[in-house]
């Protein structure tokens, strides 16, 4: 898969699931389960006990029958780790040049994160195929209508403050795709083995999306 493609399948999932696991085996099963719910569009962030042995068993199993990427880059050299560990995509929390450079050198989908506008511009100057707006529990989505006045032509994605309930203002206001995290995958459920609600809550999550989407 080129990267167009994973671009256009990003664009087509609408929805990336932000995994920050407690354990190589619990963040392996919590992407089971939501998997199981029909969430096929998954970020293992850094900030997962050893992230990149994740995505290795996670694309050594399921290959492109799911979207695989890592998130939460920090260090100029996790770029190419990400990519020789399987990712797909690459996401950053902030708009750090250096490191939006290393991203975009890679060859893959890079989302580099931002916040006012000026670090939306500048993420999408230096090569962001997405910018993502982080984190989004404090902006809402009317903070990206905002943004999309002088700005309608970069594509963006909020990460934070994501849940069913709210998705489709998100989508409203001109988002291309939403990042959520523990509003779907609740760390907690994880650890008590919850993982049949994991796959409830993934269920619910992905016919928010589709509903919120135009047609």
């Amino acid at each position: 898969m080129d990267k167009q493609e994973t671009l256009k399948r990003i664009l087509e999932l609408g929805l990336l699931a932000v995994i920050r696991g407690p354990s190589v085996d619990l963040t392996v099963k919590m992407v089971e389960a939501l998997i199981r719910g029909g969430v096929c569009g998954i970020e293992i962030t850094y900030s997962t006990p050893d992230a990149e042995e994740v995505v290795q068993q996670l694309d050594q199993r399921f290959g492109e029958t799911i979207l695989l990427g890592m998130g939460t880059l920090t260090r100029l050299e996790q770029a190419e780790t990400a990519k020789a560990a399987g990712a797909k995509f690459l996401v950053s929390p902030h708009c750090r040049p250096e490191l939006a450079q290393a991203m975009v050198a890679s060859g893959l989908v890079t989302m580099v994160g931002a916040f006012t506008p000026t670090e939306v511009e500048n993420a999408y100057r230096l090569g962001s195929d997405v910018v993502k707006i982080f984190p989004g529990s404090l902006s809402g989505p009317a903070y990206i209508k905002a943004l999309k006045g002088p700005f309608p032509h970069i594509p963006m994605m909020p990460t934070g403050g994501v849940s069913a309930e709210n998705v489709g203002d998100w989508f409203a206001a001109g988002v291309v795709a939403v990042g959520a995290g523990s509003e779907l995958c609740p760390l907690q459920w994880a650890k008590e083995g919850r993982f049949d609600e994991i796959t409830q809550r993934a269920r619910e999550f992905c016919s928010a999306v589709e509903s919120a989407r135009p047609r």
